[in-house]
């Protein structure tokens, strides 16, 4: 079998040889397991030394995950001449009762409503040349308790408002000053990001310098390009299909001083043809890509911004995208492959819930909360590192065949302690490579070997 020891031997330096060994054994029932990843279904398929008092033990013990996930990735999975790019995203996981750490209401785009549940910032090292996402970083986002206020004091509220009958004025108050854009005071949840890509910075910057930032569209505004610029990163996102952009404003007499920033207004049904990059024809849909520097009234500094323009050429109907960088000198092509490799962070999550966990796990405590989540995306790397490195046994697979090849494994395994007498040699790699290949989407190679 994959030796999975050999596969941790790195992160020795940082966990005690009680921890290694008691982590083989559930990352050997992880892979091999079917049915929900709970402490009690990883005990139940867990050989020798795997007992769920030992797995409980695992997961009440306090480990340094950021340490891990980069140490693990700068041993297996780092390659010194591709280019990564650092992602993030909000994964939100549904979980009932109300003792688990950090459980409450969290919006889940997976249901488009509040969820009852635990919400995980994750950070990925997307790589450019590989086309897959690395999670490197894990962070529960704890919402703080909000204080209900008692029936007389909203009473009170409702009396005071009724007495004042005095209108607001519209407009902008009298002595107000224009506030300076670029020193705009973050959200809490910028705030936390901005936390959390500092800290990995430090661990990683001498090792692997990081250039752009890739978030999705609910971070398209200027306070993410601040905080972006206070980690020193170019932000790459996506503004909303209706944003105003302004070109800026061309004075016609140079030598005249002139306060006016913001020129014409951007018509996106009208666009200069001077702007095209690049103009295709598929299955009766013309995508055209437009690119300029552009400037928006919410903004502190002008935006790089592609647009991205689709119109089927019989009905007429158009769909756009702005997407929008703040490196100026980025390319077009450059900015919509680093935008769509955003995506991977996704296939991050999908992993995680569908087969490591993330979405099963009872723990309730920190401590254990903790490790479950950190836990699944590990095995995501993991999963990662055993496909890559063994490509005789999984070709083009995915993580089904290799949960299957673990789970056959196990049979077999199991099945082999109960013969008196083993079988030929051949005859035991024609048994392995047919149970192994049961519930496999793409089956074992027949030159593969199994030692």
């Amino acid at each position: 079998m994959l030796n999975i020891l050999a596969q941790l031997e790195c992160l020795k330096p940082l966990v005690s040889k009680t921890t290694l060994n008691q982590w083989v054994e559930i990352i050997t029932a992880m892979l091999a397991m079917s049915g929900r990843v709970t402490m009690l279904g990883i005990s139940r398929w867990a050989g020798k030394g795997g007992s769920y008092r030992t797995v409980q033990r695992f997961f009440q013990t306090t480990l340094p995950w950021a340490r891990i996930f980069w140490v693990f990735f700068c041993h297996h999975l780092f390659c010194r001449e591709d280019v990564y790019l650092l992602a993030g995203d909000e994964v939100v996981v549904t979980k009932a009762g109300k003792e688990t750490y950090g459980v409450e209401r969290f919006f889940a785009g997976l249901y488009g409503k509040p969820v009852s549940g635990l919400s995980f910032f994750g950070l990925s090292l997307v790589s450019v040349e590989k086309r897959k996402a690395f999670p490197i970083k894990i962070k529960q986002i704890i919402k703080e308790k909000s204080t209900k206020k008692t029936k007389v004091e909203n009473g009170a509220k409702s009396k005071l408002c009724k007495g004042n009958t005095e209108k607001k004025r519209v407009g902008r108050p009298k002595g107000s000053k224009t506030k300076n854009k670029a020193t705009v005071e973050l959200k809490k949840e910028l705030l936390m990001l901005k936390g959390i890509i500092n800290e990995l910075r430090q661990m990683i910057d001498n090792y692997l310098p990081l250039t752009y930032l890739l978030l999705d569209g609910h971070f398209g505004n200027n306070y993410a390009t601040v905080m972006s610029q206070q980690v020193n990163l170019q932000l790459i996102s996506k503004l909303r299909h209706d944003s105003a952009l302004y070109f800026p404003y061309q004075n016609p007499h140079p030598q005249r001083y002139c306060r006016q920033k913001y020129g014409e207004k951007l018509d996106i049904a009208h666009l200069d043809k001077t702007y095209l990059k690049q103009s295709s024809i598929s299955d009766k849909w013309q995508t055209q890509v437009y690119q300029m520097q552009l400037l928006h009234r919410e903004f502190a500094q002008p935006l790089n911004v592609v647009i991205i323009l689709k119109t089927h050429l019989v009905t007429g109907e158009r769909g756009h995208v702005i997407l929008f960088s703040t490196d100026l000198n980025l390319s077009d092509e450059k900015l919509i492959d680093y935008y769509s490799l955003r995506f991977q962070i996704e296939f991050n999550f999908r992993d995680a819930k569908q087969f490591w966990g993330l979405e099963d796990f009872m723990n309730i405590s920190q401590t254990a909360v903790t490790n479950a989540a950190n836990l699944s995306f590990f095995m995501v790397n993991l999963s990662h590192l055993l496909l890559e490195k063994h490509p005789q046994l999984f070709v083009n697979s995915s993580i089904i065949d290799l949960k299957a090849f673990f789970r056959g494994y196990k049979y077999v395994e199991e099945t082999m302690k109960i013969l008196t007498e083993k079988p030929e040699p051949i005859l035991l790699t024609q048994i392995f490579t047919r149970i192994c290949s049961l519930g496999r989407v793409h089956p074992i190679p027949a030159t593969s070997s199994n030692s």
